[in-house]
Parts: structure tokens; sequence; C-alpha cells
């Protein structure tokens, strides 16, 4: 029997309102509407079949990135400039693992939080300060045993030679990331953080962070991952493709997330 507990609903929800699930329900409706004889069902219907191929291109997603604002890149003289204090960290924050990857015998980051990793050890490298990392197990990541902590400090320490300086392995979520972080941060005597995420969850991820940073006296330094330089002058920009499907869905998601206040 299935329990709905809040996990179990945000998953119900989420499949109901990320793309493709609306475009289908819209393509139903044309198709519905187009039986009974109405013209206006075929506009629904190429309506919901122009969607579809949109939502799983690269060129639709940096639309819809650009429409809800994207972060600049943090450029390497501004990472260079940080050299030399002794009051910051770089902190990235999980996008979620997998409990057990096969070829390497443990779990492993997901391409995100990979992706993510990658790009903090490489600030961390080059700012000199040390990293942080704040990752539990989310609300819907039901199937995990160990936070993404966890994962992450063997992965830092064994792949990157890297160790974490801090692992939050407590949240389950952004807010929650930057509630149980920055005070763990702080009592270091850190005063500025590097953060690090996807450039389509940096906004909430700030809003987040800053909330919590104020009263400890802490600035927040946007560091994104993940932006294009072009995304939609070449003619496979506007094709569907795993990872323009992946990108449309991670928007409309942060989206979600940035009206429901999450």
């Amino acid at each position: 029997m299935i329990s709905l507990d809040y996990s179990g609903f945000k998953t119900l929800l989420l499949a109901a309102a990320l793309p493709p699930m609306p475009l289908l329900w819209l393509a139903a409706w044309g198709g519905w509407r187009l039986r009974r004889g109405r013209r206006f069902g075929a506009a629904l219907l190429g309506l919901a079949i122009a969607g579809i191929w949109l939502s799983g291109t690269e060129a639709a997603g940096e639309l819809l990135s650009r429409a809800v604002g994207l972060p600049t890149a943090l450029a390497p003289d501004r990472v260079d400039a940080l050299r030399g204090r002794q009051d910051g960290a770089v902190l990235v924050l999980g996008g979620g693992v997998k409990r057990h990857a096969p070829e390497f015998g443990a779990g492993a980051p997901s391409p995100i939080t990979a992706e993510r990793l990658a790009y903090g050890v490489w600030l961390a490298r080059r700012s000199g300060w040390p990293l942080a990392f704040s990752g539990g197990i989310g609300w819907t990541a039901t199937e995990l045993r160990e936070p993404e902590a966890a994962i992450i400090s063997r992965v830092a320490a064994q792949d990157y030679g890297l160790p974490l300086r801090w692992a939050e392995a407590s949240s389950r979520d952004t807010r929650e990331n930057a509630a149980h972080t920055l005070p763990l941060l702080a009592a270091s005597g850190v005063k500025q953080v590097v953060l690090v995420t996807h450039e389509t969850h940096m906004r909430r991820a700030v809003r987040a962070f800053e909330t919590e940073a104020a009263p400890l006296g802490m600035t927040i330094l946007s560091a994104p991952v993940g932006l294009r330089e072009d995304a939609l002058g070449g003619f496979d920009d506007w094709c569907p493709s795993v990872e323009g499907f992946a990108r449309v869905r991670y928007v409309v998601y942060e989206t979600l997330a940035w009206w429901a206040g999450r």
C-alpha cells in the first residue's frame, strides 16, 4: 500500500506539474474537442505538440532561464582576489546522489552534484579557501540510507584529494541548507561564503542564504555552475535532447519552488 506522506504528495504534485504532463493533458483536451467537431481542438492539439517539442530543447531551457533571471558567472580574477583572506569558505550545495553505483561499489554523486563539486573544488584550490558541503536526505529521496554529505565527503577526499572542512548532513531542502550550515561556518569564524549551485537554482538559494546570513554578519558570493555561452544559435539547440528536456524541467521545478517559498 502506498503511503501518501509529504514526500509522496510532493512527488505526485511534481509529476503532474512538470513537463511533459501539462502538455499531454492539453493534447488530450485538444483531441477530445477535435473529435467533437470543434476547430478549436486542432489549435489546442497543435499547441500541445509544439510545446512538447520545445520542452525538450536547450533553446527553450535557455529562454526560460533568462526569463526568470540568470546569474552572472564568477570571474576567475574575482576568485584570485580572495586569496590571502582567512575568513572565507567555499560551500557546495547538494543536488542529489545515487544510493549505490555498481561500478564504484558505493554511493556516488548525481550528475548535478558532481558538476557542482568539481567547480567547488576548483574554486577552493584557486582561492585557497576551505571546502564545505551541505546536503542531507531530501524530502523525496526516500531510498537513501546515508545523507548526501557522507557520500560527498568520501568522494572529495578520495577522488579529489581535498577533504571537506565542513559537512552538513541534516538538511532536507534549500532553506534548511542555509539554516543548518551558516551557523556551523560562523562558529568557525567564516564571514564570506562562496555559494556553489546551478544557475537555475541560484536565485532561490541566494534568497534563503542571505536571509540566514544577515543576522550572522556574513556575506554571500554567488558562484553559479551550468551557465551556457550560447544555447540559441545552433540548429541542434532547437531539437529535443536529453539535456534540453532535463534543463526545461529543472527551470520549471525551480520556478515552482520559488513561488512556494521553499
